[in-house]
């Protein structure tokens, strides 16, 4: 199957999908529309302190890192889909979330396929070399 985007295609939109999450998430949770129900401080440390985890491996282009980074973005993803559920209010901003978190999500996976093939790193021959 043809590929439509290069792996250093999928590594900058997932790039920018994070660093849109990391940016947005803080600004849009204490600036455009703050809540009551929450603290700022707590705000902070719930949507942005898990972006900061994969940061080293993402900015390095660990193949690895993208894909466990995956598991952070389903946070961004669930979020940014209840929102749009329960607050007709934040459609805008939630979609944005749900963009950036799609992008990342996507192309993070790819990438980490594409550019594990590339270096020859595999789950199966991790394996083999265990036994």
């Amino acid at each position: 199957m043809k590929r439509i985007f290069s792996t250093s295609s999928h590594r900058k939109i997932a790039l920018t999908g994070y660093f849109s999450l990391l940016i947005f998430m803080p600004l849009w949770l204490l600036v455009i529309n703050p809540t009551s129900a929450l603290p700022p401080i707590l705000s902070l440390i719930l949507f942005t302190l898990p972006l900061l985890f994969p940061l080293k491996g993402l900015i390095q282009g660990n193949p690895y890192t993208y894909a466990w980074s995956n598991f952070i973005v389903m946070i961004y993803f669930l979020h940014s889909l209840t929102t749009l559920w329960v607050s007709a209010s934040d459609l805008i901003w939630a979609s944005l979330e749900l963009l950036f978190a799609s992008m990342m999500f996507i192309s993070g996976t790819y990438y980490a396929k594409y550019r594990g093939q590339e270096l020859g790193l595999s789950i199966r021959k991790k394996k083999e070399n265990e036994n």
